[in-house]
């Protein structure tokens, strides 16, 4: 395989474009694996990029019909830019950029000039087969992209919600006021409560507050709108419907925790291995041996966050809920009468098993050893 891949190479029959993007310009490097071509274009220029390709064939000698190879960093313009190149028949590689290598000094030049052509030397090293150069993203479909915003969007919201109410309790507990009813009632109670010294509140904090408790209660009731449309999204006949389905007959497993692990995980991806998903998740180990030194370094954290946050919390509750389980019992015997430091070592080994576990059960029907299913 190798050894085809250096032949075409060698031979400068293909097209190598490298993509350096920004907010206003995008760098492009053209090569064909001899003489190397810069060219600057407006961001988002679609004509002139392939434009810009047509002259880059002329210019390096190559045949019209020659095949495009394209790289670039994934970021903030997510994947339109891929769906589009691989549109127009080029064989697109979306990097992840935390896998690109850097120089080990404490300083080195970074221009998009510069970085342009260390992607391109990076696209030629991986087309010799050097497959190790960075790592490609995998790229959902856009029906998948799609899944995906119910359970984010209801992450935003919580967040965001929770910066609301942090900023009222914080400029009520300044007054001396401690207990501060949210929900209900909110707007009355303010004319009532006294501050540390019998006062009421200064008119002018008193609007701010209710401005403030106005943004709560919309994020409030959003979110129970979200809430809502996981219950609806059962009864669909979606991947991600059929997924939550079998994954929340488990005791300890609920509708957003099965909605994230089927949206960003099973709906869509497709593992050869347990290690893959592992891998995917961020859960697994980093060792570093060298020489008579060993040590270990945590976890990765390369992959879905998402994932890996819900996996830990699933963890707890699967002990919580699961205790008879093959998975739960392991957890016990290794770690239960350890430190806190070593149990919160364990739960993310067992996060990573269950992660592999769950993987079986939603592909194959196989149920973790001694897991309980809900009562129907």
């Amino acid at each position: 395989m190798q050894a085809v891949q250096r032949q075409a190479y060698e031979a400068g029959t293909d097209l190598y474009m490298a993509m350096e993007l920004s907010n206003s310009k995008w760098k492009l490097g053209f090569s064909n694996g001899q003489r190397m071509r810069r060219k600057s274009i407006d961001a988002r220029d679609r004509c002139r990029l392939e434009l810009e390709v047509d002259q880059a064939k002329q210019k390096l000698g190559l045949e019209r019909e020659a095949r495009v190879v394209v790289c670039f960093e994934a970021g903030r313009d997510g994947h339109w830019i891929y769906r589009w190149l691989s549109a127009q028949g080029f064989e697109v590689l979306e990097i992840d950029s935390s896998s690109i290598e850097t120089a080990r000094g404490r300083k080195h030049v970074k221009t998009d000039r510069v970085d342009v052509e260390k992607l391109l030397d990076l696209l030629l090293r991986y087309c010799l087969g050097f497959r190790q150069a960075f790592r490609v993203v995998r790229v959902p479909s856009e029906e998948a992209e799609a899944g995906q915003r119910l359970h984010r969007e209801d992450e935003y919201l919580l967040r965001q919600r929770t910066r609301v109410s942090n900023r009222i309790k914080g400029l009520l507990v300044a007054q001396g006021v401690v207990d501060v009813p949210l929900k209900r009632g909110f707007v009355a109670w303010l004319d009532e409560v006294q501050r540390w010294d019998g006062s009421t509140l200064s008119g002018e904090l008193k609007v701010e507050l209710r401005r403030l408790h106005a943004q709560y209660e919309l994020m409030d009731g959003q979110m129970a709108e979200v809430a809502q449309a996981y219950q609806q999204e059962l009864h669909s006949d979606t991947a991600v419907a059929d997924k939550r389905r079998k994954l929340e007959q488990l005791k300890s497993i609920g509708p957003k925790t099965s909605r994230v692990l089927s949206a960003e995980v099973f709906a869509w991806r497709v593992f050869r291995n347990g290690k893959q998903v592992g891998g995917m998740s961020g859960l697994t180990p980093t060792p570093s041996h060298s020489g008579d030194v060993e040590r270990e370094q945590g976890i990765s954290k390369a992959g879905n966050r998402r994932v890996r946050r819900v996996m830990i919390e699933l963890a707890w509750l699967w002990l919580q809920w699961q205790p008879d389980s093959a998975l739960s019992q392991w957890f016990k015997r290794r770690f239960a009468h350890a430190g806190k430091r070593m149990r919160r070592i364990g739960i993310v080994a067992l996060a990573r098993k269950l992660l592999i576990a769950l993987w079986r059960y939603v592909e194959w029907g196989v149920i973790p050893e001694g897991a309980v299913l809900k009562a129907v």
